[in-house]
């Protein structure tokens, strides 16, 4: 594979593929700018080449072309911010509007064009739709990690039409996810917290080879102690993946699980909260955050570890009564300065900074995927469509 610094990109048009899928507050203002920040050292560096910049991203799953909602317009004035320079933003990423934009781009002009979504071609990987985006640029850089697992016109079917190389973020997640699969240093934790243990399964399995401890929080845990005929009441899991569950090793030492809980009867506020072994939980209680026993013994390990996985909140954190789980083993991961830590997904890094009181600042040993999907299947072992494609 070759990577941005391979090539010459001096003076050229140069199409680069972000992930701009940022989260959005109730008014509609950009609340998280984090993976608009991860892709600038790409951005300034094409600019002292004199580049002409366009960038390329989806936003959303939207239905309908052209829905407002899902418009990049709003991550062009933020960019714009960041740089400190103009963004032009284009409300369409193909056609002959796009063509005459790009025609009149100076060196270190930056374009976004508008959502890729919009264009059933993107996710149908569309060799048609793919070839128009080339056609717009002499060089493709695909700095977008957190879009890799997806089979779409924008990463694999692109790379057949234009030079393609690795930008420098996708660069870097390669090589830090690399090192943790190749070299680790031991002892090896993964802490593995969320929903749905289905997207996590493959995950699982792949460490239980390779980690010294996993460690289970979050409604995934729900699943496995239920699996182990353990009570579980009115809490989030997943029925139809018992079976592949108690396909796992449960009883192995690796794997650490819950002991003690924060239960309640509802999500809300007014629902009273207590904690209690995982051993007495009611029929009508929730599982809804890990409790203090269990919060020690995981901070314990973590604080042992030379390098550690971390993916998926501990517990229901939107809410301050079911925060403290994440909030701990959070603050015990930033402060293992000696580890080799690698932290990603969405909600995990939402609960970074949502946790009371917790300031989302990070050390050098401490690496933040953008990617969620893309990390889970690049850790599994899986070869990622858009990376085989500049591989190819």
């Amino acid at each position: 594979m070759k990577f941005l610094r391979d090539i010459d990109v001096k003076n050229k048009k140069v199409l680069v593929r972000v992930d701009f899928n940022v989260s959005f507050n109730e008014s509609g203002k950009i609340s998280d700018d984090f993976r608009i920040k991860t892709v600038l050292p790409t951005i300034n560096y094409l600019k002292k080449q004199n580049s002409k910049i366009i960038l390329i991203s989806h936003l959303g799953r939207p239905s309908l072309r052209q829905n407002l909602k899902y418009s990049l317009k709003p991550v062009a004035l933020r960019l714009e911010k960041l740089l400190k320079q103009k963004v032009k933003f284009i409300d369409d990423c193909i056609g002959q509007k796009v063509k005459k934009e790009v025609e009149k781009m100076k060196p270190r002009d930056i374009l976004l064009l508008e959502n890729l979504r919009f264009y059933s071609g993107e996710k149908e990987n569309n060799l048609k739709f793919a070839k128009e985006l080339a056609n717009l640029a002499d060089v493709f850089i695909n700095d977008a990690f957190s879009a890799c697992h997806r089979k779409h016109a924008s990463v694999v079917a692109i790379t057949k039409y234009i030079p393609s190389v690795a930008g420098f973020l996708l660069e870097k997640e390669i090589k830090n996810l690399s090192q943790v699969l190749q070299s680790p240093k031991k002892p090896l934790v993964l802490v593995i917290g969320g929903i749905k243990i289905s997207s996590k399964l493959p995950l699982i399995k792949k460490f239980l080879k390779i980690a010294d401890k996993i460690l289970m929080g979050g409604a995934l845990a729900n699943t496995v102690l239920k699996a182990e005929g353990i009570e579980v009441g009115k809490s989030i899991m997943e029925k139809e993946m018992l079976k592949e569950v108690l396909k796992l090793p449960l009883k192995n030492r690796k794997i650490y699980l819950p002991l003690n809980g924060i239960v309640s009867g509802n999500f809300s506020k007014k629902g009273k909260a207590k904690t209690i072994g995982m051993d007495k939980i009611g029929k009508r209680e929730m599982i809804l955050d890990i409790g203090p026993k269990t919060i020690k013994i995981f901070s314990e390990i973590i604080s042992q570890a030379k390098t550690i996985i971390w993916n998926g909140p501990m517990g229901y954190f939107e809410k301050r009564e079911f925060r403290k789980g994440t909030e701990e083993i959070a603050k015990s991961i930033l402060k293992n300065k000696k580890a080799k830590t690698i932290i990603g997904g969405g909600e995990t890094i939402s609960s970074l900074r949502q946790v009371s009181g917790f300031k989302f600042q990070v050390s050098g040993n401490i690496f933040i995927s953008t990617g969620g999907g893309a990390m889970l299947e690049f850790l599994s072992g899986k070869k990622l469509p858009g990376i085989k494609a500049l591989e190819k």
